[in-house]
């Protein structure tokens, strides 16, 4: 009888112990289902100033309350959300451009001469391609921050790059002007390099794997920096800052161009643009009378395309022929991580709706 009895007992409460388990695995189902998605747009307030290319070309508008597995979403580093954006080597593309880009692209468009415009932001880029060629200068960068042309030649005053050689713990940021070139050809424009810590562009390995000598100060992967880019009256300001670095500040005047003719044409550019033919000048009046936008997020500037056809921009890197998967899991993707960024819009911009009429095409 007393056998029965803890028999009996114990069967009660073997299936009370099953409810009560049963009940918490119902209960923490239900809080996973219903807890809250941190959209990029709860991490960094100025969403609803831009437009969000993807990295696979396409246009995804205004990314409020929005957010892709593949290309753009948040991350908590154990301290702070972050605001991800992540693209391949290789896939479909935006606009002309043959590399691709999970990127902002500002809603509006000012104009130098008039303009008072600001972006500020602090990242950390986490990774840049894995393989590449170290001869071709855009090969394991990505570009963090832009100002872009809509009009004319839809040239860029501004990338803000940052590249690091495998191998190396520490990588390079650097800034390019890109001259608006004059008359109907832009087949002759070229890039000037101005170095922030570490190498300039210009910098390249003396074969297509060996590698040029580690920064002493540079930016290694998941060390942040930030950036403050400033438009006013025609002038450009740079500042750039990160914790154990010396702040750095630029100017560049955006509507005289120092470049209007061959003689005024910098070394650097004679020595990595011209034997490529890319030898042109630039109007006097530089980007005067067109308007431009802000650009912020992952431009990957490593694509497979062969160093044959332009041995600054063609990297020649692995791309498994656009499989998404497979370049992610090797490393042959950039990404990049924004923890802070604010947009200053002058009463003087405009729509920049012309602009991706024109480019929201998938190439």
């Amino acid at each position: 009888m007393n056998n029965k009895i803890v028999t009996l007992v114990s069967c009660v409460l073997i299936s009370l112990l099953t409810l009560n388990s049963c009940k918490d695995k119902h209960k923490k189902t239900l809080e996973k289902k219903t807890e809250k998605i941190i959209y990029a747009s709860d991490v960094i307030p100025f969403f609803d100033q831009w437009k969000l290319i993807l990295g696979d070309g396409s246009n995804a508008g205004i990314p409020i309350n929005f957010e892709h597995k593949d290309y753009f979403f948040t991350k908590n580093d154990g301290e702070n959300n972050w605001v991800v954006f992540k693209t391949p080597n290789g896939g479909n593309t935006h606009g002309t451009s043959n590399n691709t880009r999970t990127e902002l692209a500002q809603t509006k468009k000012w104009y130098p001469k008039t303009a008072n415009d600001k972006l500020t932001a602090t990242l950390k880029v986490m990774n840049v391609s894995s393989t590449g060629d170290a001869r071709v200068a855009a090969s394991y960068s990505v570009v963090v921050g832009q100002i872009h042309s809509a009009d004319g030649h839809e040239n860029e005053p501004l990338k803000i790059f940052y590249k690091k050689f495998p191998g190396h713990t520490k990588g390079s940021v650097f800034w390019h002007y890109e001259i608006n070139t004059a008359g109907d050809d832009n087949s002759g424009r070229w890039d000037f390099s101005s170095g922030v810590w570490g190498h300039d562009f210009s910098v390249i390995g003396e074969t297509e794997k060996k590698y040029p000598e580690e920064p002493k100060d540079g930016i290694a992967l998941g060390e942040e920096f930030s950036y403050k880019i400033e438009v006013k009256n025609g002038i450009m300001k740079l500042e750039f800052s990160s914790k154990n670095h010396q702040t750095k500040t630029f100017t560049k005047n955006l509507i005289e161009s120092e470049y209007a003719t061959k003689e005024a044409i910098p070394e650097q550019t004679q020595k990595l643009f011209f034997p490529i033919g890319q030898d042109g000048v630039e109007r006097k009046e530089a980007y005067t009378g067109e308007g431009c936008f802000f650009k912020l997020g992952a431009y990957n500037q490593t694509n497979g395309k062969s160093p044959e056809v332009n041995r600054n921009w063609c990297s020649g890197a692995e791309t498994h022929n656009g499989d998404l998967k497979k370049q992610y899991a090797d490393g042959n993707y950039a990404e990049v991580w924004f923890k802070t960024g604010s947009i200053l819009v002058s009463e003087n911009a405009v729509s920049n709706e012309g602009y991706f009429s024109k480019n929201d095409k998938v190439k």
